[in-house]
């Protein structure tokens, strides 16, 4: 019996959930609910988005974007977490080459910083408005922004992926968070959203479950002051920091808003050989030197380097710090555009993961 094409994409879309139910509450389950459990809360998958076939902005880096998201790709399939490349049609080949077609998805997305217009809070997603700046500001800049993060709910809609949307102005890269209930966020934040602090805390705590949010000042001020170029969490209660020996008024006013907002958080700091002697948009400043630009998985962490004299050092920092695999990753290439490592990467864990990955095996049927 012939299955018209729709009604074969329904029926698989039953199969994959009922796949992920079974997965979730079958015999195996039963008899060991926590493995059960465990085994979906540990899976973690890194999405990539590549650069819109044609789009002017990016042209001029498309090569360097595109081998930069290769290797980190294979470094991240070579480490043991799993990933995706969302890829137009166009621009799809090369990554399906490169890596594999069960790592590239035809779902073009409008920009390649999917931390910004993707959802915070790998396990539980949180998808706030994706704001103004991260397009160049201005109410041409927050259509733009609007129509870029509406791309990715279509994707988010199809596969299935359920998140809090609250009704809250902020990017996935000014929202640093440790998974237990502590976030970093720059006070560009209140400004976007018209808050106080007290409110903001409060709305934050009660909303989306966090306890203890620290509001920090970003290092420059203007544009995007995203709060992952200055802070990481490395794992629950612990975070790294720049170090900022040239500004020391700055460094004592950061040490003292996280350490008041964040108790019982071990606060190390990290060099910061930041280097903005070359910009692709002067709107966005550098990403250069800054190692807190890092991604951050249950298992491993994905730590930039930038081809200078202070990449081992940083590296044998973070090393020394967590027991979790830490992984090299050259972004000398793209860093001139404001972004790296996590700003490029966009996380889902758990039941969302693994609703993202039935869709692409139905996709790719």
């Amino acid at each position: 019996m012939k299955v018209g094409a729709g009604l074969l994409r329904i029926l698989l879309l039953a199969l994959a959930s009922l796949s992920l139910l079974v997965s979730a509450c079958g015999p195996e389950a039963e008899d060991d609910p926590k493995m059960a459990k465990q085994g979906i809360e540990q899976s973690e998958l890194i999405i990539l988005s590549a650069p819109a076939s044609g789009d002017d902005y990016y042209a001029e880096l498309r090569d360097e974007i595109t081998a930069f998201q290769i290797d980190f790709a294979r470094r991240i399939i070579q480490a043991g977490d799993d990933v995706v490349i969302l890829a137009d049609q166009a621009a799809s080949g090369e990554f399906t080459s490169a890596i594999g077609k069960e790592y590239v998805l035809i779902e073009g997305q409008l920009d390649i910083w999917a931390r910004d217009f993707g959802s915070a809070n790998p396990e539980a997603p949180i998808l706030f408005g994706y704001t103004a700046e991260g397009q160049g500001g201005g109410r041409t800049g927050q259509r733009e922004a609007q129509a870029v993060q509406e791309q990715l709910v279509l994707l988010l809609d199809k596969a299935g992926i359920k998140r809090r949307e609250p009704d809250l102005l902020n990017d996935g890269g000014n929202f640093v968070e440790d998974g237990a209930g502590r976030a970093v966020i720059s006070r560009k934040f209140l400004r976007d959203n018209r808050l106080s602090e007290s409110t903001a805390r409060e709305i934050l705590q009660d909303g989306l479950g966090l306890s203890d949010i620290a509001f920090i000042e970003a290092d420059e001020q203007g544009g995007l002051e995203h709060s992952d170029g200055v802070a990481a969490f490395l794992e629950p209660g612990l975070l790294v920091i720049n170090s900022y020996p040239d500004d020391p008024d700055y460094a004592r006013a950061l040490r003292r808003d996280l350490a008041l907002a964040l108790p019982n958080v071990r606060i190390h700091e990290i060099a910061a050989p930041y280097d903005g002697s070359q910009v692709y948009d002067e709107r966005f400043g550098s990403a250069c030197g800054l190692y807190t630009n890092m991604l951050v998985t249950p298992h491993r962490i994905y730590l930039p380097q930038f081809g200078i004299a202070q990449d081992e050092q940083a590296l044998a920092t973070i090393r020394e710090l967590t027991d979790k695999q830490v992984i090299p990753v050259p972004s000398g290439a793209i860093c001139q555009m404001g972004g790296g490592v996590r700003c490029m990467s966009w996380q889902l864990r758990g039941e969302a993961a693994a609703r993202l990955r039935n869709y692409i095996r139905v996709e790719q049927f």
